[in-house]
C-alpha cells in the first residue's frame, strides 16, 4: 500500500475517522505501507512548516510513527507502464506503487483519483482513504 503525503497526514496527524480501519490494517501487519526517502521528506517539510506544532504535536513524535509502521524502499527509476498524473508532485506515489506491485494507492488527490479507472486496468486500486475497503 502506498499512502500519499495527505493520508499520512490524516491518520498520523489528524486521526480522521476515515482512516481507523486502514490504520488498524497498517498497525496489524495486514498491510504492507511503503514510501521512499522522497516521501518521507516531503511528510517532514509540511510537519516543520507548522502544521504539526500548530497542533500541538511535535513532528518527532509523527517521523517515530512513520518509522514504526512504513517500509521504506527504493525509488523506482521510471514509470514503465504509463500512467502519467496531471499533478507532477504526485506522480511519486504511482510510480511507486506501480513499480512495488502495491495493490491499493490511497489518496484524495483528484488528480491521482483520475487515474483510478486506467490503474485498476494494471492492478492498482488508486482509493480514497473512505472507500478503501468496498
Amino acid at each position: 500500500m502506498v499512502l500519499d503525503t495527505n493520508a499520512a497526514l490524516d491518520w498520523l496527524l489528524f486521526a480522521d475517522p476515515a482512516m481507523i480501519e486502514l490504520s488498524a490494517a497498517i498497525v496489524g501487519a495486514q498491510v504492507r505501507w511503503i514510501a521512499t526517502a522522497v516521501m518521507r521528506r516531503e511528510f517532514t517539510h509540511v510537519l516543520e512548516r507548522g502544521l504539526a506544532a500548530g497542533r500541538g504535536v511535535a513532528p518527532t513524535l509523527l517521523l517515530a510513527a512513520w518509522w514504526a509502521h512504513c517500509a521504506e524502499v527504493p525509488a523506482p527509476q521510471a514509470n514503465a507502464k504509463g500512467l502519467r498524473c496531471t499533478d507532477a508532485s504526485d506522480q511519486m506515489f504511482v510510480d511507486l506503487a506501480l513499480a512495488n506491485g502495491a495493490r491499493w494507492l490511497v489518496s484524495r488527490d483528484r488528480a491521482v483519483l483520475k487515474l483510478r479507472r486506467r490503474a485498476a486496468q494494471l492492478g492498482l486500486d488508486i482509493t480514497p482513504p473512505d472507500d478503501w475497503l468496498r
